[in-house]
């Protein structure tokens, strides 16, 4: 984080239980919610660009610096109850959500359940569980259990971190980003971190794709009364630009945007990603 306005800090989410933040600007809240990959750190190219939002990029339970839970939320319910104490340690009664991957799948429960605590919703990338979405098959493969022990695993590295993000059509975009790569190698040698991806992984997935019991359905979506703004890629491996018309046109009071990216649409377009942020949120 040398060089950027942000600032790192901790909030208490339960009797010994801390849950760490990044933040950075002022005006209304937006808090941000990482995939199951990489941690709050992931979003620093759009706090150090966001103006006039109040940005505050959340290390999800058990990844990054926040505590791992006894029980990590890896059901629709916890992760609700989870995302609920964290904002409140926050203070905030009401705030903007983005998620991005797995905290875009976050994002949309929480404003199903609790509409009334969100003021704007940011889907960044394709959730997963949402409709029309694939999972990609290295993900099916290290989610799926085997009989024996899962095979060694290359130690985290440059070249894996770059291979990793080549899976979401962003390997061209994160070698940008020297800084990045170097944070996803520290979190790729977390133990505790990489026990809540894996765990994360293998409740959402099934040996043929998303597990049905908490794919979220069109239904659903139709009756979402959260101003949705849907920033995508085009080349979105878990589902482009077909599933996300489908989305924006499910979705009541929904907007989309299109860039040409993949999973990760603001790592090759900081700027305009940011700009279209600050121009819904606030």
């Amino acid at each position: 984080m040398a060089g950027s306005a942000a600032r790192s800090r901790y909030v208490e989410v339960a009797p010994g239980q801390r849950a760490h933040v990044i933040e950075a600007g002022e005006g209304p809240s937006l808090v941000l919610l990482h995939g199951s990959g990489p941690t709050a750190l992931q979003f620093l190219p759009l706090l150090d660009r966001l103006q006039g939002v109040r940005a505050i990029a959340v290390d999800r339970p058990g990844f990054g610096l926040s505590d791992s839970p006894e029980h990590p939320p890896v059901d629709r319910e916890a992760a609700v109850t989870g995302l609920t104490a964290i904002l409140d340690s926050l203070g905030l009664g009401e705030t903007a959500l983005l998620g991005n991957s797995m905290g875009g799948t976050w994002a949309l429960w929480y404003a199903l359940a609790h509409p009334d605590r969100v003021t704007r919703l940011v889907l960044l990338g394709a959730p997963p569980l949402m409709p029309g979405t694939q999972v990609p098959p290295p993900m099916l493969a290290v989610a799926t259990p085997t009989a024996g022990p899962p095979p060694p695993m290359p130690p985290p590295s440059q070249a894996t971190v770059i291979q990793s993000m080549g899976v979401f059509g962003e390997a061209e975009t994160i070698a940008q980003y020297p800084d990045q790569i170097d944070a996803m190698v520290a979190a790729g040698s977390d133990e505790i971190g990489l026990g809540a991806r894996l765990a994360e992984l293998r409740a959402v997935i099934s040996p043929t794709g998303w597990q049905p019991t908490l794919g979220l359905d069109v239904e659903e979506l139709r009756r979402m009364s959260v101003a949705t703004l849907l920033i995508w890629g085009e080349r979105d491996p878990l589902g482009g630009a077909t599933v996300a018309q489908a989305a924006a046109a499910t979705i009541p009071n929904a907007r989309l945007e299109l860039l040409p990216a993949g999973h990760g649409p603001w790592l090759g377009h900081p700027r305009r990603t940011a700009e279209l942020i600050e121009d819904f949120v606030r």
